[in-house]
């Protein structure tokens, strides 16, 4: 029992891990950070939840829910930061509380991460597709059926067509390098942003006083037992809003390919978390100011339906082209980071080693792997129940960053360099992290957490049974030399 208690607490050596990234090629700037995670964050959920939320939860008041879960999520992207500059590794979380807590936590911080990304592709994948198909349908050009949708047993779907080619396309972009990756990204969101930005300004010519009040609706329960109005509601909100903000782990992901990760990442992770709040906020203040907020109830487009009812038909023709160019960018984020984070159990042998290789400088078989997943989600089988399982996952790895923090401190300046960047307020900050994050995770529904609680079940068979027996941690190696020395 001993035994096993020291495997699963071996804690890995900074330097080992400074040393297998080394390979990885440093070409990522903090330009390229900030249009990772604005391309990751504000994705096509800016054009839906806002309104959404709105309906079903907050009225005028899913501002303050954006609010909310945007400062839980500045606390958590502080952490975030400290730890990406003392610690520039590919894989985020998991090799930061490896380092900081040992093996099996890092695992577990990992492996909720991996749930993120493998079902954030497929959704983004079939989300992308759903959308595009919409944009070419008025031009008299439609899919089969068999090939428009994945199969759910009674719409005659047999794939999802679209799903797939966007996910290979993405693919053959990622393999060519970070760097090139970087360039595509980095128009694509420039387009995006100014997108937004026009909706806002033309929306607001459309505003009216009246649709604000009363601001916070009067409490009560909806059909479903959700809450709506009150600040019931507005907590509500948050924890539907919140998978909207977890894109910062995707810069994280790749800070072992950043020029200068002290400076580079810090900037990347909270700049484009303050971009993506404003937009967010902007977005839905403008939203619920043009019509009732209840008129968006069950409407999937309620950016594109409000342009439309305003007489700006044309306008609203380019934000859902823009929709579908955001779900692209937001689909390079998730898979970019997402492979470097299969790279990372393959690096340390917790899944098949062969995942830790690289080739010419990229981990492009994590990123096959990846691929081929994502694809199976995305395109053969029905997914959208699982959405909440990104948060459920995140939320999990956003806590352990944030009590990693007081096993971090301690060792900076000695085993660890001591970053540029420090997280305020310590030792309060950290505490709050925790706590906002552990909050947010309470409110998912209970389907979410029964998920979460089965995929961590599964992870649990994976490490003990395999992980743990092919782990190429050198904690063991270090007290074996202590014996024989």
């Amino acid at each position: 029992m001993s035994s096993l208690i020291e495997k699963m607490f071996r804690k890995e050596d900074p330097l080992v891990y400074q040393d297998k990234d080394s390979h990885l090629i440093r070409s990522l700037t903090t330009k390229d950070f900030l249009a990772l995670g604005v391309g990751t964050i504000v994705s096509t959920s800016i054009f839906t939840l806002p309104g959404v939320v709105a309906a079903q939860h907050a009225g005028p008041a899913v501002a303050l829910s954006f609010l909310a879960a945007a400062i839980v999520a500045g606390m958590v992207a502080f952490a975030y930061a400290e730890m990406a500059a003392a610690m520039p590794f590919a894989g985020s979380a998991y090799s930061w509380i490896n380092v900081v807590f040992g093996e099996f936590w890092g695992w577990i911080a990992g492996w909720a991460l991996l749930a993120e990304y493998f079902i954030a592709v497929a959704f983004v994948a079939s989300g992308l597709s759903a959308n595009f198909q919409g944009l070419i349908s008025p031009l008299g050009l439609n899919l089969p059926k068999t090939l428009s949708t994945a199969s759910t047993g009674s719409n005659g779907g047999l794939m999802d067509l679209v799903a797939i080619v966007v996910i290979l396309l993405v693919t053959t972009l990622l393999s060519r390098g970070a760097s090139q990756t970087a360039r595509v990204e980095n128009t694509l969101v420039v387009l995006k942003v100014i997108a937004i930005l026009v909706f806002i300004f033309v929306g607001a010519t459309a505003l009216h006083m009246k649709n604000y009040t009363p601001f916070i609706p009067k409490y009560h329960v909806n059909a479903d037992g959700s809450a709506f109005g009150g600040w019931q509601g507005i907590y509500a909100g948050v924890s539907e809003i919140f998978l909207a903000y977890i894109g910062f782990d995707s810069i994280a992901a790749n800070s072992a390919e950043a020029k200068n990760p002290q400076k580079t990442m810090p900037r990347g992770i909270l700049g484009s978390l303050f971009i993506a709040v404003f937009l967010f906020v902007a977005v839905a203040l403008v939203l619920v100011g043009m019509f009732r907020y209840s008129d968006y109830a069950n409407n999937a487009e309620p950016v594109g339906w409000a342009l439309r009812q305003s007489g700006h038909g044309a306008v609203a023709t380019v934000v859902q082209a823009v929709a579908v160019v955001g779900m692209f960018t937001a689909l390079i984020g998730m898979m970019l980071a997402g492979s470097r984070l299969l790279y990372s159990f393959g690096r340390d042998g917790l899944l098949p080693k062969w995942l830790g290789k690289l080739e010419n400088n990229l981990p492009n078989r994590a990123l096959i792997v990846l691929t081929i997943i994502g694809i199976v989600l995305g395109a053969f089988f029905p997914f959208t129940f699982l959405a909440q399982l990104i948060s459920a996952g995140t939320l999990i790895a956003f806590m352990f960053v944030s009590i990693g923090v007081y096993a971090l401190r301690p060792r900076e300046g000695k085993d660890i360099p001591m970053p540029s960047f420090k997280m305020p307020f310590y030792p309060v900050l950290p505490a709050l992290g925790f706590l906002g994050a552990l909050g947010i995770f309470w409110g998912l529904d209970i389907q979410a957490k029964t998920y979460a609680l089965g995929w961590f079940i599964f992870g649990m068979i994976v490490y003990f049974a395999y992980g743990m027996n092919h782990s190429t941690s050198t904690a063991d190696k270090k007290k074996q030399t202590n014996k024989d020395s």
